[in-house]
């Protein structure tokens, strides 16, 4: 990190960039595994519930692994830095294993696919958080200022966010008869371009980004915590962490946000597919994908105005705004969404399109000033640990969503063999839960913000405070 940028606060554009090329990485491994694991059940004719099951149990694994990923990264001491290491052999690891994940073999059992699959991915998940934690730690400490923070979180959501412009198009990849023989050979063809990719892209944050000057901090005052290495230190930092209140504001929001934003993910082509188009996939895919391509593109737009706006005003009325004009998307779904018109389905998605963009443009900005005020009351830098346990919170969302899509699914009587014939009850439960779920999710995570306590008057007075301890130790450092 250059002198300028500590100085100043600000970062130059090319370093935000770079730095968001993570994002465009853990947004697609995120998305694609998401997406793909569809053709378990219309490719294999897995049970959605199991489909669920081992979409969501690697995920749990996460709450050991991820915080103990941020403690290591904390406290690893090389020539290369905290963080650079683990992402550049994280990315590796991730596109390789990926690729193989979904090279299922022909002609096997319900229950052998669902334990490859399922192991697969616990070995997947784990080269993966050796990619992202390092890489989410390293944004929250490049750099202090309080909006220059927001203004980097945008750009590397800006840069996230093709990934979802281009993984609505996954399915009809992977199901278009004139490339490949079956879905399944979509899929595995779609994994290594995936993985691939993910290698080239994902080490150069690596490559090219500087780790920030080392803090300088103070020892403790007598009576205030401190936070010492070890598996002790590891242990008394995780429940420090899961104990901070600011913080637990931002995962409880972030869940309900992300969880709902998933479960739609999860069921919306089954409702675009089953009752929109009545069981036609290959419209429903198509209509799918422009949806998502819209979403994408609307996204975009998102970031920039919401940046705009929480920098004008403040980061948590920049929230309010953002969740509260997904609300009325989701609502809208629910009167948009018709066989009669299948175009006006393209009606609620830029409204949708405020709930993760405003969500992943303020929270990583947010936490960044949780991470401040953990320092003045522990005396550690901890943006690793607080970075794991948030995207454990986004990663359990993920998979809570995922697995209750699958039972949801079965919920409502939905059977795959019956093409467009289900049942009139089962479609109405299936816009039901797609519409109002979310929406009712998104609600409750504006009053967990609403009781989230760091202002900017209130991070500047922290920021001041940090600055008096690290000069009353060394005047040169700032």
């Amino acid at each position: 990190m250059s002198a300028d940028v500590v100085a100043n606060g600000k970062i130059p554009f090319l370093q935000k960039i770079i730095y968001g090329l993570g994002a465009l990485i853990n947004n697609l491994l995120s998305a694609a595994i998401g997406g793909m694991v569809i053709v378990l059940n219309l490719g294999l004719g897995m049970n959605p519930a199991l489909v669920g099951l081992v979409s969501a149990m690697p995920r749990l694994t996460d709450a050991i692994t991820d915080p103990l990923m941020g403690y290591i990264s904390d406290h690893t001491k090389s020539k290369w830095g905290r963080r650079r290491p683990y992402i550049f052999c994280g990315a590796i690891a991730a596109g390789i294993i990926f690729a193989l994940l979904w090279q299922l073999p022909e002609g096997k059992s319900e229950e052998y696919y669902f334990w490859f699959f399922l192991i697969g991915s616990f070995i997947f998940y784990l080269a993966y958080t050796m990619f992202a934690t390092p890489w989410v730690a390293l944004g929250y400490e490049l750099t202090p200022d309080y909006h220059e923070r927001t203004r980097l979180m945008a750009t590397q959501n800006f840069m996230g966010q093709i990934a979802y412009l281009i993984a609505p198009w996954f399915l009809w990849f992977m199901q278009n008869d004139l490339l490949f023989e079956d879905m399944m050979a979509g899929a595995a063809w779609l994994a290594v371009i995936i993985g691939a990719f993910t290698i080239c892209v994902g080490v150069l944050p690596a490559i090219f980004l500087k780790e920030p000057i080392k803090h300088v901090q103070a020892g403790p005052i007598p009576g205030e915590q401190f936070i010492t290495p070890g598996v002790k230190g590891f242990l008394k930092g995780f429940a420090t962490t899961v104990k901070f209140r600011p913080f637990l504001f931002l995962c409880a929001a972030t869940f309900l946000v992300f969880n709902g934003f998933m479960m739609v993910a999860s069921f919306q082509s089954y409702v675009i597919i089953y009752y929109i188009f009545g069981g036609d996939t290959s419209m429903g895919a198509e209509y799918a994908g422009w949806s998502g391509t819209l979403a994408a593109i609307s996204t975009f737009c998102v970031i920039f105005i919401v940046t705009k706006f929480s920098t004008h005003f403040d980061k948590r009325k920049g929230f309010f705004f953002a969740i509260g004009i997904s609300v009325v998307g989701y609502v809208l779904k629910w009167f948009c969404y018709t066989p009669d018109y299948p175009l006006l389905m393209l009606l609620p998605v830029p409204f949708i399109a405020f709930g993760l963009g405003g969500l992943f443009t303020l929270m990583g900005s947010m936490i960044a000033d949780v991470c401040d005020m953990d320092e003045l009351n522990t005396y550690e830098r901890r943006e690793g640990m607080f970075g794991s346990i948030y995207w454990w919170v986004v990663k359990l969302g993920m998979a809570a969503a995922l697995a209750a899509g699958g039972f949801l699914l079965n919920a409502t009587g939905f059977d795959v063999a019956l093409g467009g014939a289900q049942a009139a009850e089962t479609i109405y439960l299936m816009r039901i839960f797609d519409a109002f779920i979310p929406a009712l999710c998104s609600a409750i995570a504006i009053l967990m913000v609403y009781w989230y306590p760091i202002t900017e008057q209130k991070a500047g007075e922290v920021r001041d405070a940090l600055d008096a301890r690290r000069l009353s130790v060394d005047p040169v450092s700032k």
